[in-house]
């Protein structure tokens, strides 16, 4: 039966699926009972091939949103239940896995989570899949049989885990059976190219079930494959996942050497999965995600499958013209009223050593200091000084803690301010050097020029002195003020840029030995006038 071949095809299958999609458009209208769609789906897969039951089933999931609205599923959802399991049971579990896979999956998604006609309420096992092996040995076969039968009887106790755990005999024979297959497990680890030789391709592993043969002829071929040996300790570690989380009613709890021999068998099994190729740590963290979604599971049916949704928040709609009334505060404001509350349950909040406080300008100008430095290798566009938050902040910390270093701005700029301290030598170099310095200089050339122009100076004063015929002690007096003159004028002469003050007072020792020669100079000078 295809779906969806039109009525001049001459294919009388189509007609089904016509029938199929008028009833749902009646029942979708309201036209007709809801559920008449689900009772003729029933009908037809009891009727039908299991062939024929497939192109049915390809339907209903075409159909899936329209069959899950709430007008629909309410009235239908438990014959669809019953249609579904009626048909699982009729499929091969060995034959029809994927088939089966598909109506699983499908239920999944048509039932919500909180249905409780899925839920497994009384913890009924599934007792009819029974493993059935080899009791007597057979001629011929080199395996050890002993270990054989211990194998394949484990999946007795797998089968019904309440029966194990509540009778000690049982346990006591499940636990040395375990030991053993686990030793042997042990014993004969598995290499890379073992892995790697039973590795499948997607075609061959659907062609492949879960479910493995038991004959004894084919014991040595399972334990090399390294699937095998993980679906047994896969079985064992949801055995033990059981047992530590007890039902309501079904059983009691294991008892304290219960416990201590579950919990050194589970370390032994996740032991011997990391070890088993390929991928063994990545194989064992997967089972154990998942071990513990499906631990949150049962928990949550255990407590009646409690509905986690949250409905919806309907908006009451207030009355027309109605408003708000703000609150009033009678001082400040709503903040200010939250930070004095605040203030009063928090009394040390000011004592509090680890308060927000002024940093030290050491410790703020760190990251400049960083970026200075050639050998970091930080470009100029990532240095601090191009925030000008940053500097501005800086200036304001080294204004009230080093005034001297606030006061290098002006000559290096906020490089300047940093303290020496924290730059590298060869950083602190350039910054040493002091401005005063430059003044020096210009006073030193500014001395010698002097000097040189001073004898012609006073051979002119001393000319008048001489020919109006002054007395010798006004001579005296003259030659004193020329040198006062010749001083103002030096003065004067100097550079407008010169620093007065402490620093214009710091000379070197040349320029003082040129001001020592200017002054023998016209002492000279005016020694010879009084002669004349």
């Amino acid at each position: 039966m295809q779906y969806g071949n039109s009525l001049d095809s001459g294919e009388s299958n189509c007609l089904i699926t016509r029938l199929l999609d008028i009833v749902l458009y009646l029942c979708e209208r309201g036209h007709v009972e809801g559920g008449m769609v689900f009772q003729l789906l029933e009908d037809l897969t009891e009727m039908s091939t299991i062939k024929d039951c497939k192109d049915i089933f390809g339907y209903i999931e075409s159909q899936q949103d329209v069959l899950g609205k709430q007008e629909l599923f309410g009235r239908g959802k438990l014959v669809m239940l019953r249609t579904c399991n009626q048909l699982l049971r009729r499929l091969s579990k060995a034959n029809d896995v994927v088939f089966c896979g598909r109506i699983i999956m499908f239920l999944a998604h048509f039932f919500p989570l909180s249905e409780r006609s899925a839920l497994n309420i009384k913890g009924v096992f599934n007792t009819s899949n029974v493993t059935k092996y080899e009791k007597d040995a057979m001629d011929g076969i080199s395996v050890d049989f002993n270990f054989y039968k211990t194998l394949w009887s484990l999946q007795e106790h797998f089968s019904n885990p309440a029966l194990t755990s509540t009778n000690p005999a049982k346990w006591q024979k499940f636990s040395s059976n375990l030991a053993v297959v686990l030793n042997t497990f042990e014993a004969q680890p598995l290499s890379d190219d073992d892995g790697k030789l039973n590795n499948l391709n997607e075609e061959e592993d659907a062609a492949f079930n879960i479910k493995y043969l038991t004959s004894s002829k084919l014991m040595g071929l399972e334990l090399k494959d390294p699937s095998f040996r993980r679906h047994i300790l896969v079985q064992c570690l949801i055995f033990f996942d059981y047992l530590k989380a007890p039902g309501k009613n079904d059983k009691e709890g294991p008892t304290g050497s219960m416990i201590e021999e579950i919990k050194s068998c589970e370390e032994h099994v996740k032991k011997l999965l990391e070890i088993i190729p390929p991928k063994g740590k990545e194989f064992l963290k997967s089972i154990e995600h998942i071990l513990e979604r499906e631990k949150n599971w049962v928990w949550w049916k255990r407590d009646g499958c409690l509905a986690f949704e949250k409905p919806p928040f309907e908006k009451k709609p207030g009355q027309a013209g109605a408003r708000k009334r703000k609150p009033r505060w009678r001082l400040g404001s709503k903040e200010l009223s939250q930070l004095w509350k605040w203030a009063e349950q928090n009394p040390n909040v000011l004592t509090d050593p680890d308060r927000v406080r002024m940093p030290s300008i050491t410790e703020y100008w760190k990251p400049l200091a960083e970026d200075m430095d050639p050998s970091a290798g930080i470009e100029e566009e990532y240095h601090h000084k191009s925030n000008r938050v940053y500097c501005w902040k800086g200036l304001r910390f080294s204004a009230r803690q080093d005034l001297d270093g606030f006061a290098r701005f002006s000559d290096y700029g906020i490089e300047g301010v940093v303290p020496s301290e924290l730059l590298p030598p060869e950083v602190n170099a350039k910054f040493s050097s002091k401005p005063a310095e430059k003044v020096k200089r210009t006073r030193k050339e500014d001395s010698k020029s002097v000097s040189a122009h001073q004898p012609r100076e006073h051979q002119v004063a001393a000319t008048p002195e001489t020919d109006g015929g002054v007395d010798p002690e006004e001579g005296e007096g003259a030659a004193p003020m020329d040198s006062d003159n010749g001083a103002v004028g030096d003065s004067q002469k100097r550079s407008p840029g010169e620093v007065s003050g402490p620093e214009s007072g710091q000379c070197e020792p040349e320029a003082d030995a040129d001001d020592n020669v200017r002054t023998e100079t016209t002492s000279r000078d005016a020694r010879a006038g009084e002669m004349k």
